[in-house]
């Protein structure tokens, strides 16, 4: 727990210090821009996987099984298109990473291990509400 609370406080400076950067670089409206075209494609890419990719989750889980790697890669795009969603530099670039077939499989591998604990664990439902 206290990695994600660490994590919830350096990520948002880190991607404001990131944007100021690059809005000094490219200019104020370009960086809205930028910020603007990918919240976008991440709201997309959230809802078309969104729904679909956590029923076929929890009825995998339900069956002690870990979902088939196309269940995992439409999570992955569907956490990335989440990423995307978010303003900052930083969650960009990993969303993008989690919507790319090329580097998607890096993810998959540690989304399994997650899955897997959950299953030890007892849980059987991935709970999302939107």
């Amino acid at each position: 727990m206290g990695k994600f609370v660490l994590l919830f406080i350096l990520m948002p400076i880190l991607d404001l210090y990131i944007l100021i950067k690059a809005s000094q670089s490219m200019g104020f409206g370009a960086t809205i821009l930028l910020i603007m075209a990918t919240g976008i494609a991440g709201y997309y890419l959230a809802k078309s996987e969104g729904k679909v990719i956590l029923k076929k989750i929890n009825e995998e889980m339900g069956q002690g099984r870990i979902p088939s790697d196309e269940i995992l890669s439409g999570f992955s795009i569907l956490v990335g298109g989440f990423l995307l969603l978010l303003p900052g530099i930083v969650t960009d670039i990993i969303g993008i990473t989690m919507v790319l077939p090329v580097t998607r499989s890096f993810y998959k591998v540690y989304i399994k291990r997650w899955i897997q604990r959950l299953i030890n664990k007892g849980y059987t439902n991935i709970i999302i509400r939107w």
